[in-house]
């Protein structure tokens, strides 16, 4: 199913400025980013060093965070959320520009809606057969946040992009990392920082053949009330992935926010009116709370003024955030030691409307923090047209919600009704979003200075006026700037040796110049290392072991025969004889070893591998065309037939054999035999063993092999019949 696309985003790939194109054009060979990645001309004598990354979504906007990346033929993702301006098929990424079935890991940083939203549906409806990772925290809100998200969402059955059974299935197939723990998966290793922002939000930094791509999310460099702040990974990665929301802007001070927050509250209430706060159930809601209650305990002549959290999640969410209390700062876990930060005095939970006594003044914290729908938006359907009452939005609000329009202060709006309302409330906008600001961003990437940086998740314009302020920033850096819109593919090379390390035994001794190091190669990823047979064991989960192989043929011949023809082929065969069973047995280029099992069958023995298993496949060879050629001899029991008979038997067998070893062997004057090669003739004595040779060398070596006594004859037990 095509889903209907937003109007105003990009579909043919196009650069979105001048300054965009010349800066692709520097990177990649091509000078024009791809609009789709489903298929590639693999021509180019550089792919392998190709390295693409293209926004699925927060493209030159805020909402649906995706990100795909693809280096040497491994494929990540970075989040998978939905555009909470919109619903159905039209909020998701653009998972049509993808094979999903290609991609190896999926990585999701926090549990808000326009990082993780769209995951149960991507996870359950796509062809995508990878493996998913986020931090404990963050699955374990991840079900509590998109279960609420199911409930409260107002749309028609078949606009539902999945269901609660669809996001129960997803938590079997998700994988939690630790904070710093690296992972390997498929040849790509990944490990993740500290991003603040909310709890468990985490940075993921992805090294693909020694190319590092650090991918922010939303991230804050300033400690809060309850988080820690974002780390500074300990090395430059090769290319930067971060978030531009507030772009070239500054947050104010967190004393004179926090004052501002509880003097529009305190006043609006003094005067009897209502005030509503719309927040993410999680998120910046336990930040506000923690900031009420110290203010309520504080004020002993508003404790009558009750405060409530709307939220069907709220116990819920305050169990999640007491079991990750160690995952919070140092203020936390300290006053954690005497009592509960998060056991509020003076809050009480609002489940729904219906509940909710509404007789006088009151601060309710409510969701969604769009005001798109569910409790936040019935309040504001309530109270808007009452001028003492007071909306205050405490964080980023997206392009197309309901939050973003009346910051503009309209003089109407519409209510989830149709009807038409006069908007006669205060609106205020006191942000306490954890996103970075100007400062937090320019000093966070001034101590990584990476040398190609990529500005996702942020307002087109606020983008743009944040890449002019870096590219003057990094002018001496040579920093690359992109800002990329969704489906837009930014395409970098980088240059990739192989190189090979000894371990091990191999390493404690420097070979000199020219000299040949023996060891077996192995891959992991993309590292190669040397290492001896020994110790493959130790520094690897592989392990050696030999396979031994044996085939029997059938063969009713002299075993001699088999003895001359090897010698013919090979320099080295040494004859010996089993103590124990007495059976015979021949050593080839000690490889190889060919026994005579019983008067019917020989047997080829060797160890696996490649020069054994060629060497083994000659003689079988050999065997099988020496048993072709041989003609039958029936011998008969040795009791049975007399002397002259047993002459006449061992002439015959005499004759076969030198007619399997020669070819042309006739019988001349005096009863000698005569045998012609190429030319040359030799005639042989039958019962001497003789050979007389005219103009011939190549029969020297036949005298003791040609000879019916002692070569032919006496290998062959006469009392077995052949």
């Amino acid at each position: 199913m095509q889903r209907q696309r937003p109007p105003f985003m990009p579909r043919d790939g196009k650069l979105s400025n001048e300054s965009d194109s010349s800066e692709l054009k520097r990177m990649a060979s091509t000078g024009q980013p791809q609009s789709s990645l489903k298929k590639r001309d693999s021509s180019g004598t550089r792919e392998g060093d190709q390295l693409i990354i293209t926004p699925l979504g927060a493209g030159n906007e805020v909402g649906r965070s995706c990100v795909y990346m693809s280096y040497k033929g491994k494929t990540v993702l970075f989040d998978c959320g939905i555009h909470p301006a919109y619903s159905g098929m039209a909020a998701l990424p653009y998972f049509d520009e993808i094979d999903p079935s290609t991609i190896d890991v999926l990585l999701v940083t926090h549990f808000h809606l326009d990082h993780a939203a769209s995951l149960p549906y991507f996870l359950d409806k796509t062809t995508f057969k990878g493996r998913v990772f986020m931090t404990h925290a963050t699955k374990a809100i991840y079900k509590l946040l998109l279960s609420d998200y199911v409930k409260v969402s107002k749309v028609s059955v078949e606009d539902m992009l999945y269901d609660e059974q669809d996001i129960l299935r997803s938590m079997d197939k998700i994988e939690v990392i630790d904070f710093h723990q690296t992972l390997e998966v498929n040849g790509i290793r990944f490990w993740c920082y500290t991003a603040g922002h909310v709890l468990g939000a985490a940075m993921f930094m992805v090294d693909i053949a020694g190319v590092r791509v650090l991918y922010t999310g939303d991230y804050s460099r300033e400690e809060d009330r309850h988080l820690r702040a974002a780390e500074i990974p300990q090395f430059s990665p090769d290319i930067c992935i971060i978030e531009s929301t507030y772009g070239v802007q500054l947050h104010q001070p967190r004393h004179i926010r926090e004052k501002r927050f509880t003097d529009v509250i305190h006043t609006t209430i003094s005067q009897g009116g209502r005030v509503l706060i719309p927040a993410f159930a999680l998120g910046r809601a336990q930040e506000l709370l923690l900031i009420l209650d110290e203010y309520w305990s504080n004020h002993p002549e508003l404790h009558n003024i009750p405060i409530y959290y709307a939220s069907p999640l709220a116990k819920r969410c305050m169990a999640v955030y007491q079991t990750y209390i160690n995952a919070m700062n140092e203020r936390i876990r300290t006053q954690f030691a005497n009592s509960n930060p998060f056991d509020f005095k003076h809050i009480s939970p609002l489940k729904s409307i219906e509940n909710f006594d509404d007789v006088g003044p009151s601060v309710v914290m409510a969701s969604p923090s769009g005001l798109q729908s569910g409790l936040s938006r019935q309040l504001f359907d309530k109270w808007c047209s009452d001028k003492k009452n007071a909306c205050v939005i405490p964080g980023y609000v997206v392009e197309g919600t309901l939050a973003k329009t009346i910051i503009n202060e309209p003089k109407e709006v519409t209510l989830m009704n149709g009807l038409i309302a006069p908007l006669n409330m205060q609106v205020h906008y006191i942000s306490f979003s954890a996103h970075a600001d100007y400062s937090q961003t320019s000093t966070f990437l001034k101590e990584l200075m990476p040398p190609n940086i990529i500005l996702v998740h942020g307002e087109a314009n606020e983008m743009g006026r944040l890449k002019q302020k870096l590219i003057t920033l990094f002018a001496d850096c040579n920093s690359k700037i992109i800002t990329p819109k969704n489906c837009q593919s930014v395409e970098m090379y980088f240059n990739s040796e192989k190189m090979a390390k000894t371990i091990g035994k191999l390493a404690e001794k420097v070979p000199e110049v020219g000299e040949t190091v023996s060891g077996l190669l192995v891959k992991k990823g993309f590292t190669y290392q040397i290492m001896a047979p020994d110790d493959l064991h130790v520094f690897s989960q592989l392990s050696t072991a030999n396979v031994i192989q044996r085939i029997t043929i059938p063969y009713s011949g002299a075993f001699g025969v088999i003895k001359h023809r090897l010698k013919q082929i090979y320099e080295s065969v040494d004859s010996s004889t089993d103590d124990e069973s007495g059976v015979l047995a021949l050593r080839v280029h000690d490889r190889v070893t060919v026994k005579q099992e019983s008067e019917k069958h020989i047997s080829v023995h060797w160890s696996a591998d490649p020069i054994s298993d060629m060497v083994s496949d000659s003689i079988v060879a050999l065997v099988l065309n020496v048993s072709r050629e041989m003609p039958k001899v029936v011998v008969e029991s040795e009791a049975a037939i007399s002397e002259e008979e047993n002459g006449k038997k061992a002439e015959k067998i005499c004759h076969a054999l030198l007619v399997s070893l020669f070819g042309n062997v006739k019988t001349g004057e005096n009863g000698k035999l005569v045998i012609s090669v190429d030319g040359n003739v030799a005639h042989l004595d039958k019962e001497s063993g003789e050979v007389e040779k005219q103009k011939m060398k190549v029969l020297e070596k036949d005298e003791n092999s040609a000879s019916p006594k002692s070569s032919a004859v006496k290998p062959i037990p006469l009392s077995a019949a052949s």
